[in-house]
């Protein structure tokens, strides 16, 4: 057996007499002790007891990660099976109802979030959507912080449902892309799963992600991402992000929304990125999902 889930809690009466809860939230969290207790009180605050139906899958850890959670009174999967993937699967087995919420356990999102994301998964049409991200650029190095700020700029157009740190489904949006395959990209995966058209950013919804503080930091993350958007392309996903054209950069400049030194930095940074990636693929070296410590901590240590 992969986990193994405290007992379900049933749907409570809501005040108007609607089922609740009204919404489901998994949360996949590898050896998140230092995040997981505060991220998870923002969620439910100024909740009713039994709104949201919250999970979360302690995957493969080893600190204090499940036992946090369980004091902050969410429901706790654990399993010793190691990938994101995998946790996400073990979640979603233990959901409770429709739409559903895939939250990394780093990443801020409010109740008043969560409910601007329930009512846009109500329109017709929609299948999934995700909120606006905003970046915590607290602590980030001044290098990194010129590129976060290109960075952005830039893939904004693209992410839609990747990149966000958040993604929600609808019951018929999650029969497309469920059960999810053991990919390193699941937000890509899943954004991949949609047309333009199914898919929607939720204006009123925000979340807070956490990026990279140190180049250093950025630059394994970045490995992962072009690792796991090699990979949704060998299995036929186009990947969520397209290639980076000097023209949108430099139109990105010309309308002065970033100086050329922001631009520099990026595209230092970029090329650093690039030939990282493709050394490390020719070692053949493999890249798992873990906790990417440069973004926890205000230090970046």
């Amino acid at each position: 057996m992969n986990g193994a889930a405290d007992e379900d809690v049933l749907p409570a009466p809501g005040p108007s007499g609607e089922r609740w809860p009204v919404v489901s939230v998994v949360v996949p969290a590898h050896n998140e002790e230092a995040v997981i207790a505060s991220g998870l009180s923002l969620l439910l605050a100024g909740t009713a007891p039994g709104e949201f139906d919250v999970v979360v899958v302690a995957n493969a850890c080893s600190d204090r990660t499940a036992e946090v959670a369980r004091q902050v009174g969410v429901r706790v999967v654990e399993t010793a099976v190691p990938g994101k993937a995998n946790a996400l699967r073990l979640g979603d087995e233990a959901c409770l109802t429709f739409p559903r919420v895939y939250l990394d356990a780093d990443v801020e999102l409010g109740a008043e979030s969560v409910r601007a994301l329930v009512a846009a998964a109500g329109r017709p049409g929609v299948l999934a959507c995700a909120p606006v991200p905003a970046l915590d650029m607290d602590g980030v190095g001044w290098v990194a912080r010129r590129m976060h700020k290109v960075h952005d700029q830039l893939i904004a157009p693209l992410r839609a449902l990747a990149g966000v740190g958040v993604y929600v489904l609808t019951e018929r949006g999650h029969a497309r892309v469920f059960p999810l395959p053991d990919v390193l990209s699941d937000d890509g995966w899943v954004h991949g799963g949609f047309a333009p058209h199914e898919r929607v950013v939720v204006s009123e919804a925000r979340s807070l992600v956490r990026p990279a503080r140190t180049v250093s930091a950025h630059l394994n993350r970045r490995v992962r991402v072009r690792l796991g958007n090699r990979q949704l392309a060998e299995l036929g996903r186009s990947a969520p992000e397209g290639r980076l054209r000097l023209g949108s950069l430099g139109a990105l400049v010309a309308a002065r929304k970033v100086s050329p030194f922001d631009a520099g930095c990026y595209l230092t940074v970029l090329l650093m990125d690039r030939a990282l990636t493709r050394l490390r693929s020719s070692r053949g070296g493999r890249v798992q999902w873990g906790t990417d410590a440069g973004s926890r901590s205000r230090t970046g240590k």
